[in-house]
């Protein structure tokens, strides 16, 4: 049985001397065989890794004897097979990229809900909620009634909500996503512009799915999430999508019966944006991941 498992973690919190603690960040995943990507920046930290459980506890127990993030509260769920191909750490301006410097989260943000207060919010009358992710993440899944951006990235969050959103200062505004990392910057963003009563999803939809049982849940679809798992359902189990490794856009089984689709090459939502040259490159890439697999069952065939 597969031990691993995947923690997602996030903090909004002033941090100065970050980049003073990426060596010991690397260090200790490296030591643990940790996988994934961690960000940190002058405002927190962001990540998401997978590993064996011990060495994912070992991990939280570093990042959680920085002073900043004595109460950080991660997420657990099953990797389900290797999730992650590397471990980077990495500096940002930002742990989750909106290009709006006067936006500081852990200065202001939104009134967080529990699964079941959110459930309760949605059943009232004149809330708009809003989905903060990405297009192509909310197309495999939503709550029934959101309003979607339809943003290629988060960046353009504040743009749209300032064309959008206006009208509605006085209304209550109700933003989910994955993690909670997203809705609680866009929160932040929306009370310095003015609103009044802004709400966000604590944990995000993956809280969420561990929360609710299927029957009584408001949710509908799948999670879109950023690792080989592609996407989760309730409990968080791993979901029935899989990823076009050309475009990256989410694909479900229907989609690889179509006529547009190739394995490792292209999708019905790609398959009239690829040329010459980068078929090519995709089939190359094919071979070099089918030969890399030969090699891991040769090598794995001579361990005694």
């Amino acid at each position: 049985m597969n031990k691993n498992i995947v923690a997602s973690f996030y903090k909004f919190s002033p941090w100065d001397s970050y980049s003073e603690y990426k060596d010991g960040l690397s260090d200790v995943c490296e030591r643990e065989n940790i996988l994934g990507t961690i960000l940190i920046a002058k405002e927190g930290i962001n990540g998401t890794v997978s590993g064996e459980k011990e060495s994912i506890k070992n991990l939280i127990d570093y990042i959680s004897s920085i002073e900043q993030f004595k109460d950080l509260v991660p997420k657990f769920s099953l990797a389900y097979g290797r999730t992650f191909r590397k471990m980077r750490v990495r500096l940002k301006k930002e742990i989750v990229s909106m290009g709006v410097s006067e936006v500081i989260p852990h200065h202001i943000t939104g009134n967080a809900l529990s699964s079941a207060e959110w459930d309760k919010l949605l059943e009232e009358d004149d809330v708009v909620v809003v989905d903060t992710r990405n297009k192509y993440e909310h197309s495999i899944g939503s709550f029934e009634g959101a309003t979607f951006p339809n943003t290629d990235s988060f960046r353009e969050f504040p743009n749209w909500a300032d064309k959008h959103l206006g009208k509605n200062k006085d209304k209550k505004i109700a933003m989910y996503c994955t993690g909670g990392i997203r809705c609680e910057k866009a929160s932040s963003y929306l009370l310095n512009k003015g609103f009044k009563n802004v709400y966000q999803l604590d944990g995000g939809i993956l809280k969420y799915l561990e929360d609710r049982v299927e029957k009584d849940s408001k949710w509908e679809g799948e999670c879109f999430v950023f690792d080989y798992r592609v996407s989760l359902e309730h409990k968080l189990e791993k979901g029935s999508h899989d990823m076009c490794h050309a475009c990256r856009m989410p694909i479900s089984e229907s989609d690889k019966e179509s006529e547009y689709f190739t394995q490792d090459i292209s999708c019905p939502h790609c398959y009239n944006n690829q040329n010459e040259k980068s078929i090519k490159r995709f089939k190359e890439r094919r071979l070099q991941m089918n030969l890399q697999k030969e090699r891991n069952k040769v090598e794995q065939r001579k361990i005694p």
